[in-house]
């Protein structure tokens, strides 16, 4: 059994310490958060100790999630990956690219596992994506939905990020051109924004996130040469259309003939994402796996992050 620390009591850390609860092959044995009534009462939810101090992690537990704000990711796991602790850092790996580098060193100089919490990674429909991607020719990935009052980075960081990451994955290769557009509605920063990304193996993309929807969409759409695969994942289902024959015919006057089929393949993994996330992360820690996520991967989706936003910036209003 692995002990595990959740470092931040939010909205997030709560939900790791839910499941780590009743994970059979984990022990919840530490809550870490500065404000001392919220992770006290998270503590005493799951059974855990409580601190404020990262820095007592290490005497209680061999890894850790952090789920604390973005931009203090760096300052609060480099000391804990120094001390030997292997980490789930919740996504966005960090804000800026200098320190997620840092905890990419960290993690090497230290062979310490260095997972990011890119949970769509671990939706089941998702998972039944590998050896169904093949000849990829473009993606369209859409993720809408309504305002939400506690959200306090732009909708790139917050949630296009997840689908720029899998994009990423999903094409197999890196993005050579990049242009953002978008819009402020109910904030100060974007929130709606569109990238479209063209990748060096001639894959292209169109991502859209918005946080002013009327509805829960997240769906993803990849044209490939031998079929059109459709993932709706919040439905967790996922259609594989095939055209089988299409021809005119010219007898009598042109016309058009179409025929195909629809297939509805069996969800071989199934659960919430973020248990399946974890379970992953525990399996990595006790096995000295490679994480489906990597520090790097992080990066490189907060890169193209980034890089969006760059673009978009000067052009919404």
């Amino acid at each position: 059994m692995t002990r595990v620390a959740v470092v931040g009591a939010g909205l997030m850390g709560t939900n790791h310490a839910r499941i780590l609860r009743r994970l059979p092959e984990a022990e919840c044995t530490l809550v870490v958060d500065q404000d001392g009534r919220r992770g006290r009462a998270l503590a005493a939810s799951v059974g855990a100790g409580y601190s404020a101090d990262p820095g007592a992690v290490a005497q209680h537990a061999e890894a850790a999630v952090v789920a604390v704000p973005s931009e203090v990711h760096a300052e609060v796991g480099v000391p804990l990956l120094q001390a030997g602790v292997d980490l789930l850092v919740e996504k966005p790996v960090a804000t800026t690219v200098e320190d997620a580098d840092a905890l990419i060193q960290a993690a090497c100089e230290n062979d310490r596992i260095l997972m990011v919490g890119h949970v769509e990674r671990f939706n089941p429909v998702v998972l039944q994506l590998d050896g169904l991607v093949e000849d990829l020719l473009h993606l369209e990935v859409t993720r809408m939905g309504p305002f939400s009052p506690r959200v306090t980075a732009d909708v790139v960081l917050d949630l296009m990020i997840h689908d720029l990451e899998l994009a990423l994955a999903l094409a197999g290769s890196d993005v050579e051109r990049v242009e953002g557009i978008g819009r402020r509605e109910r904030t100060d920063s974007l929130d709606l924004a569109t990238a479209l990304l063209q990748f060096r193996n001639g894959v292209t993309a169109t991502v859209t996130a918005s946080r002013v929807g009327q509805s829960k969409i997240r769906r993803i759409e990849l044209t490939q040469r031998a079929n059109f695969v459709v993932l709706d994942l919040v439905r967790q289902d996922l259609t594989i259309h095939r055209v089988d024959r299409d021809e005119f015919l010219t007898e009598g006057g042109a016309r058009y003939r179409q025929s195909g089929h629809i297939e509805i393949p069996f969800l071989e993994h199934h659960g919430e994402p973020l248990a399946l996330e974890l379970e992953h992360f525990l399996e990595c820690v006790a096995h000295r796996q490679v994480p489906r996520v990597t520090g790097v991967q992080g990066r490189r989706a907060l890169e193209l992050a980034l890089a969006v936003q760059r673009s978009a910036s000067p052009r919404y209003h």
